[in-house]
């Protein structure tokens, strides 16, 4: 095979050509396969079947194609021939065939990484790097790319910096859009370049680009920066009022822009214009604030004497130190003592009354006598009482009037006792002048002149009579039980239902059931025995406990008789059972002698025959008359009780306690058992 290369490089095309041997001429196939690449340009009598070269016909025995070696990285190739070949004699005699087979490395060349020169940001209309553009204007980056493999450019990358920060909403764009940049900003880019393989060196532009405004009247401000862009002369206006800073008089007043008089003033508010000396009017009296003495009064202008006070509102224009006269005596305020008093102006004594009217003009004490008595009033104790002047003790009574004209507690002695009325605790009686307790009774009368309760003790016992319960009986003074015995005679004075133990045991003779018995107070079954020597104090039918087994005398007769009741029934049913045992053994024995009797006939024996026919038997209807012994109980002998006691209660029941224990009451016709 020719053409095939010692190596291949990717993509690159070589026509190969192969044959069967010589001679060229006669019949031949074959097949042709390549593990990687493209074929084309099949020649005469060659097709491409499943990949694999063959022979369209075995016409010829030399064939030609073109092959397309594979992408890079493809590595080793392998070829693989097939041919055959015949002398077209009808059989395989001279016929041959053979094989053979190549591999084919790839061709490895190092890729040289591309160029970026010339780098700059220009616009459109630019024919080179710039370094302002407008703020309408796009801008574009412009750069070289070279390779010396011959790569072309794929995909490079572009950066753009705005004020020195990256924009990424721009990389690898080649421009930046006028609405990106605003005025003021500095833009440039950088460019890395990349040939499908490897990236160049990172290459900045060789300018930045300021984006500006336009300035249309030249004096160096942008237009949108400049109040007035078609004015030379100006560019601000600082207080928007339409007039250039360099004109207006007043920059940053948007009300003013003329001081015609220069007065610092604008034309606007100056209340005159053309007058540097006057700039207001204040109170609008046509008079500017300079000129006029009162520029906030309308009513004056001028004032003559400087008094502060205009001359029209001046009642003495030329006199400084007048200004009014308001009570028109013709003698100003100032100098006038009583201004508002046209009957006066002069206070000699200076006692704030005028001299005109002052009863003592020289005396600055005095200005009047109300009483006439020649005393004036100030020194007057008594002002309208031309009788008094004086009041020593100062209690309100003038001393010709006055008891004790130096005391100040007293002024009359009523009773003449020589105590005063408001320390005489009796001032309309001359035996009495104390009341110590306050009762209205005076000490020298009162039997208790410190009680308030008491003036009495009738009966001498010290005790008052309101007090003491028997204000008569020099014995006795309190009732405190309230029984109508005096708590001296009465040996339970708090007790109202007691006065007298005559047995002297602390238990009153209304309450102590035996009054007479110190021994003895209560009585709680009744049965007229205390209860202290009662052995069973709430049981009526016992008193005695001689055994001291804590059980009554009289019970314990009755459980010892019924006991012994008991025992004699016991007795008696125990021989009843030994009868009746002896009588059913007999009744047993009996049955038991006739069933073997007969028995015994009914087994061979000879039993003489009884000849019952003249016999009678005994009726069946009649029982068996059985006789046992009857058992004697022997009969307890109960005596009678006695009477202990007799009384008669309250009610009129008459009552008697047994020595048994019982007690019993009269029903009108026989005694009877109350228990």
């Amino acid at each position: 095979m020719s053409g095939l290369p010692s190596s291949y490089t990717p993509g690159q095309t070589y026509s190969l050509t192969w044959s069967a041997g010589s001679p060229s001429t006669g019949q031949g196939g074959f097949n042709l396969d390549a593990s990687s690449g493209t074929w084309s340009n099949l020649g005469n009598r060659v097709q491409l079947s499943s990949g694999e070269l063959t022979h369209s016909s075995d016409l010829q025995r030399s064939w030609t194609a073109d092959w397309t070696a594979p992408s890079t990285g493809s590595g080793n190739v392998n070829f693989n021939l097939a041919v055959l070949y015949a002398n077209s004699n009808s059989g395989t005699s001279g016929d041959n065939w053979a094989t053979n087979s190549w591999a084919v490395p790839e061709t490895i060349v190092q890729n040289t990484p591309p160029v970026a020169s010339n780098v700059y940001v220009g616009t459109s209309a630019s024919s080179g790097a710039i370094t302002q553009a407008y703020y309408d204007q796009d801008i574009f980056a412009y750069y070289d790319y070279d390779d010396d493999d011959g790569d072309t450019e794929s995909n490079s990358q572009l950066r753009w910096t705005k004020d020195g920060v990256n924009v990424p909403q721009r990389n690898d764009f080649s421009n930046v859009p006028s609405s990106y940049t605003s005025i003021g900003e500095v833009w440039t880019m950088s460019v890395t370049p990349y040939d499908g393989d490897d990236f160049g060196s990172t290459v900045s532009a060789s300018n930045s680009v300021e984006i500006i405004d336009y300035d249309t009247d030249g004096d160096g401000y942008g237009d949108q920066s400049d109040a007035f862009p078609n004015d030379p002369n100006e560019y601000l206006d600082s207080d928007s009022d339409g007039v250039g800073d360099n004109a207006d008089a007043f920059p940053n007043d948007s009300t003013e822009t003329v001081d015609t008089d220069s007065d610092g003033v604008g034309d606007n508010a100056d209340a005159f214009p053309s007058d540097p000396n006057e700039s207001s009017d204040s109170d609008n009296d046509g008079v500017g604030d300079n000129a006029d003495a009162f520029p906030n009064d309308s009513t004056e202008t001028v004032d003559t004497d400087s008094d502060g006070v205009g001359d029209n509102a001046d009642d003495f224009p030329n006199d400084p130190n007048e200004t009014i006269d308001t009570d028109d005596d013709g003698v100003g305020d100032n100098a006038d003592a009583f201004p508002t008093d046209a009957g006066e102006t002069v206070d000699t004594d200076g006692d704030g009354v005028g001299d005109n009217g002052d009863w003592a003009p020289s005396n600055p004490n005095e200005s009047k006598d109300s009483d006439g008595d020649g005393v004036g009033d100030n020194a007057d104790a008594f002002p309208n009482d031309a009788t008094e002047t004086l009041d020593s003790d100062a209690d309100g009574v003038g001393d010709n009037g006055d008891w004790a004209p130096n005391d100040a507690n007293e002024t009359q002695d009523s009773d003449d006792d020589g105590v005063g009325d408001n320390a005489d605790a009796f001032p309309s009686n001359a035996n009495e002048t104390m009341d110590s307790d306050n009762d209205n009774v005076g000490d020298n009368a009162d039997a208790f002149p410190f009680d308030s309760n008491e003036t009495v003790d009738t009966d001498g016992d010290g005790v008052g009579d309101n007090g003491d319960w028997a204000p008569n009986d020099g014995d006795e003074n309190s009732d405190s039980d309230g029984d109508g015995v005096g708590d001296n005679a009465d040996v339970f004075p708090n007790n109202a239902a007691e006065t007298l133990d005559s047995d002297a045991d602390g238990v009153g003779d209304n309450s102590d059931v035996f009054p007479n018995n110190a021994s003895e107070t209560l009585d709680s079954d009744l049965d007229g025995v205390g209860d202290n020597a009662d052995a069973f104090p709430n049981n009526a039918n016992e008193t005695l406990d001689s055994d001291g087994n804590g059980v009554g005398d009289n019970a314990q007769l009755i459980a010892e008789n019924l006991a012994a009741e008991k025992a004699a029934e016991d007795k008696a049913r125990q021989q009843m059972i030994m009868v009746v045992s002896i009588v059913v053994v007999l009744v047993v024995a009996s049955l038991g002698a006739v069933v073997f009797l007969r028995k015994r006939g009914n087994d061979g024996f000879n039993v003489p025959e009884k000849d019952f026919s003249s016999q009678v038997l005994p009726s069946l209807d009649k029982p068996v008359q059985q006789t046992y012994q009857q058992p004697v109980v022997e009969q307890t002998v109960v005596s009678e009780p006695t009477v202990l006691r007799q009384w008669t209660d309250e009610a009129g029941y008459t009552w008697r306690a047994m020595d048994d224990g019982s007690n019993y009451w009269w029903t009108g016709s026989e005694w009877q058992r109350s228990d």
